[in-house]
């Protein structure tokens, strides 16, 4: 037995507009206004003030760092320590080759805790006595804007941290490194060399 044809419902079909309706037209020519308007806008918008940079910046080469190193400790990266088995303390100590000062701020704190029962043991090492704990003076817990905000006052810290947009952020930031978990250690990106 053959197949019986169906027919389409009224509103089912699309309607398509011809090319050489009234309204195609008037939507071009005001695209192409709004367009011109635009380049001569771009060529009068000229930059007349530049960003400063910290004094301690030398060529990208930032003078601050030195040890007992502070680093920036993100959400991710200690979810993600514990995925790979490697010891916070000890992992930093190993990958830095210096002391080591863990820090952080109450809104990864706020993060962790929303995280519920399953990352217990990221708020227990979290909690740790051997990591330094930094007020926020901001409002709201969003943990990449309070980094992101620290390593532009202050150009003395490492951020920890495995995710990619706050890293692409980070990078944009001329002298601070970035640490984050290799698959049995941790890699820092962007330390300078010691030339002392």
């Amino acid at each position: 037995m053959g197949k019986a044809k169906k027919t389409r419902k009224f509103a089912a079909v699309k309607r398509v507009i011809a090319s050489k309706d009234a309204r195609v037209k008037q939507a071009k020519a005001n695209n192409t206004n709004n367009t011109v308007k635009q380049v001569q806008k771009k060529d009068t918008d000229l930059v007349r003030e530049m960003p400063q940079v910290s004094a301690a910046l030398f060529f990208q080469y930032n003078q601050n760092l030195a040890p007992p190193y502070q680093i920036l400790i993100d959400t991710n990266f200690i979810n993600f320590s514990i995925q790979k088995k490697i010891d916070l303390f000890r992992g930093l100590m190993d990958s830095l080759y210096a002391k080591c000062v863990p820090i952080i701020t109450d809104c990864v704190m706020a993060e962790l805790e929303k995280l519920g029962p399953r990352y217990r043991i990221a708020l227990r090492i979290a909690r740790d006595e051997k990591v330094e704990r930094v007020k926020c003076s901001h409002k709201g817990t969003y943990a990449d804007d309070c980094i992101m905000q620290r390593i532009m006052q202050h150009k003395c810290f490492i951020v920890a941290t495995n995710d990619a947009d706050l890293k692409r952020r980070i990078r944009k930031v001329p002298g601070v490194p970035i640490l984050s978990v290799g698959s049995h250690s941790y890699v820092v990106e962007r330390l300078p060399e010691n030339g002392f």
